[in-house]
């Protein structure tokens, strides 16, 4: 019979010069995939908000036909912060931080909520942009922990 305690692998007091770090699986792609995603939900934000600002009428109803009265260049500027807030979050998620996919998160519900408040003025597009934000927070929650080991 051997003795496994004299084994290298198997004593703690041996010391190894790494620590030996779990190879992440192809879930990771999730991970990534949100952080491109929230980039380019960030620029559509942006768009959308710059087209508020600078053209009124573009939209399909008059700013009394939203779920909240406002003025289109109000919702222009909103548009604007938070896509550049997500764009952000987007870029921090590449880092594997517990801290950028809590944000990521929050930002992607709050976006969520402003395409949903805008969803009259302009539907296909506001449509879109929720189905890829509920898309995001599933793979910020579920896959997320696999990004740091990367």
């Amino acid at each position: 019979m051997t003795d496994a305690s004299s084994s290298p692998d198997l004593d703690p007091r041996v010391s190894t010069p790494h620590r030996m770090r779990a190879e992440p699986t192809g879930w990771v792609g999730w991970i990534v995939f949100a952080a491109v995603i929230m980039i380019m939900i960030g620029a559509l934000h942006a768009i959308e908000g710059l087209i508020a600002i600078f053209k009124d009428d573009y939209y399909l109803v008059t700013d009394r036909g939203l779920v909240f009265t406002a003025d289109y260049t109000a919702w222009g500027w909103v548009h604007l912060i938070v896509g550049l807030l997500i764009a952000a979050a987007g870029i921090y998620l590449f880092t594997g931080r517990i801290w950028a996919r809590v944000i990521g998160v929050c930002v992607a519900v709050l976006s969520v909520l402003v395409n949903f408040t805008f969803i009259q003025a302009y539907p296909v597009w506001s449509a879109i942009m929720i189905t890829l934000d509920v898309i995001v927070v599933y793979a910020l929650i579920v896959h997320g922990r696999e990004m740091r080991d990367f």
